[in-house]
């Protein structure tokens, strides 16, 4: 009996439980569809790509040992499972299920088709520690604030942690699926990624070890180390969690282990909460990357610059950033004020060590996050999806959940939103989370010196055209 376990944002061994249901009773195989073409479903960004390509690579590895083969495929996955499905001779197929809306009708669609082919198909809990059509509000509908949100969800019984399957005694033959350097995950002209690999090792190896490191030492000071961008108080477990090396509930239980040694170990836990909280979002407003979960922010004066998606700004293709156009000497266009903060070029020295942080190793640290943001939606007044959908291209953990969340509750028109008229300083963020600037030295060296840019804008007259706009929605 040949059965497949269908992987997606769950590339590991352990705590997998479509694994281990088909190495259960017969060979097993693995299988990935790189599906961009599927209604809705969302392309990956540049850097996310880099990041599949090696954890691709090092699943392989890990199941081989396992006696699993690994299959990759592309295309629409409601096409592509089935085919494969048939081609293979397979009896049953399981998933572990995704929460996104697009994702579901794929699913769905997959499960009918066995249905009728007679094909055992069955899917699982294993990338949240909750499933979001279980927590209701008492009104019956779905929680927008997080505090009575996350009272709920942790008060539940988690399941442990499950092991990797047994080693099988030999892969069952199946059809071969296509090569992984064909796919051209990994950019070549040029290749900005040297400091992606520097940074990062995707894998399921890595990122227990990156759980371990943390929960040895600097989980027992989260509370005050996750606010200090130049030291290392995070876990980055972000896109470890992302790509399903580590799963929540591998989290969850490892922290048990160190709770009640100070604040810290709880702190952690509720940002685990906040990951969930995100996901309750997505399942119950699967636009949530396009629309504002407030519906009164429909009418805000954001800018939407043309020619604002994904791509590098001019600045890091070597032409420099525009000066302000000279029929409007006292403004600069939102376009090129947009790739100035892409670029790390916006004369404010938090924000510009934040993007420059992004550009090299495809992560930010969040409290930086926060500050970046709030300075492109309400300081440049350019729409907080632009900004989204830049970091849904240079982030490494770019998750369809948490990335429109997070941008929608710094923009103040999500669920639990911050209030808009809480903008964030940069000057009095970088005084108190980084008061020795080393974490400014470290990204913008060139700060104190003469080829600097002067500030996009004035900080305190941004500001007040910010609330001024806002108070023409209210």
């Amino acid at each position: 009996m040949v059965s497949i376990a269908w992987l997606r944002d769950d590339l590991r061994t352990a705590d997998n439980p479509a694994l281990l249901a088909a190495v259960h009773g017969g060979g097993a195989a693995a299988l990935y569809v790189l599906d961009e073409e599927s209604p809705g479903i969302r392309p990956l960004g540049a850097a996310a790509k880099w990041w599949l390509h090696h954890a691709l690579k090092t699943l392989r590895e890990d199941l081989e040992a396992l006696g699993i083969p690994l299959v990759l495929l592309r295309g629409p996955a409601g096409r592509v499972v089935p085919a494969f499905v048939q081609e293979a001779g397979a009896e049953r197929i399981f998933w572990n299920r995704r929460y996104g809306g697009p994702e579901r009708e794929v699913d769905t669609a997959v499960k009918e088709w066995a249905a009728g082919a007679d094909v055992q198909a069955e899917s699982f809990q294993a990338s949240l520690l909750h499933e979001p059509w279980t927590v209701r509000t008492g009104g019956g509908g779905p929680y927008r604030v997080f505090t009575p949100f996350w009272r709920t969800v942790s008060a539940m019984d988690f399941r442990a942690p499950l092991s990797a399957p047994e080693r099988a005694a030999a892969p069952p033959a199946i059809p071969a699926g296509e090569n992984l350097a064909d796919w051209n995950l990994l950019p070549l002209h040029p290749d900005w990624a040297a400091g992606l690999a520097e940074a990062w090792t995707p894998g399921e190896e890595a990122g227990l070890s990156a759980l371990s490191d943390f929960l040895a030492g600097p989980v027992q000071d989260y509370d005050d180390g996750r606010d200090r961008p130049a030291k290392p108080g995070t876990s980055r477990l972000s896109p470890y969690l992302r790509w399903g090396h580590v799963s929540p509930f591998q989290v969850w239980h490892e922290l048990s282990r160190v709770r009640g040694n100070g604040p810290g170990p709880d702190v952690f836990g509720t940002e685990i909460g906040w990951r969930e909280f995100c996901w309750h979002q997505l399942f119950h407003n699967p636009d949530l990357a396009t629309k504002n979960l407030r519906p009164a922010f429909d009418g805000f004066p954001w800018e939407h610059p043309e020619g604002s998606g994904p791509q590098t700004p001019a600045i890091l293709r070597g032409k420099g950033v525009p000066a302000p156009s000279e029929s409007r000497p006292d403004e600069l266009d939102a376009l090129d004020a947009l790739d100035a903060w892409k670029a790390g070029r916006t004369g404010i020295p938090l924000v510009d060590a934040g993007q420059r942080q992004l550009w090299s190793m495809g992560w930010m640290h969040n409290r930086v996050r926060m500050v970046a943001a709030s300075f492109l939606i309400k300081n440049l007044g350019i729409h907080w999806r632009v900004g989204e959908e830049w970091f849904w291209e240079t982030l490494v953990d770019a998750d369809p959940a948490s990335n429109p969340a997070n941008w929608q509750w710094v923009a103040g028109s999500g669920a639990d939103a911050a209030p808009f008229f809480r903008i964030f300083n940069p000057q009095t963020q970088a005084k108190r989370f980084d008061p020795d600037g080393a974490y400014i030295a470290r990204w913008v060296p060139d700060a104190l010196t003469p080829a600097y840019p002067e500030p996009l804008v004035d900080l305190k007259e941004s500001r007040r055209h910010a609330l001024e706009a806002y108070e023409s929605i209210r």
